[in-house]
């Protein structure tokens, strides 16, 4: 069974997590104390998180985190306001970060302490 958007929401919810606003299928989240944003993309029926593309140097070392599975392209979409923009097929530019998949919540919560640990050094 795969997992599902609920689930992801569940687990952020439970690592204290705060959800700033859901538009469509969009939904944005700050990490505990610190002001970084994460976005969570509901894609047909499998939930993406989205990290910066700052993060890109460490994008092969969370994607050896157990059950966690990075998206090859950068992932673009115009509600991810927090991150930077770059023009993919359109005429404009649009917001994009790096999208992984994930098979469990335990991969979720490992891949959201990770994080962490990345960005308070």
């Amino acid at each position: 069974m795969s997992l599902t958007h609920e689930q992801v929401v569940q687990t952020m919810t439970k690592m204290l997590c705060r959800s700033n606003f859901n538009i469509k299928n969009v939904t944005e989240f700050m990490l505990p104390e610190l002001k970084e944003a994460v976005y969570l993309h509901q894609e047909a029926k499998t939930p993406l998180l989205i990290i910066r593309p700052a993060f890109e140097v460490f994008s092969g070392e969370l994607a050896t985190l157990n059950g966690v599975h990075a998206k090859y392209d950068y992932h673009h979409n115009a509600q991810m306001t927090r991150f930077p923009t770059r023009r993919n097929k359109g005429v404009s530019e649009v917001h994009y970060g790096l999208a992984f998949k994930f098979d469990d919540q335990d991969a979720v919560e490992a891949f959201i302490s990770r994080l962490i640990e990345i960005i308070t050094g």
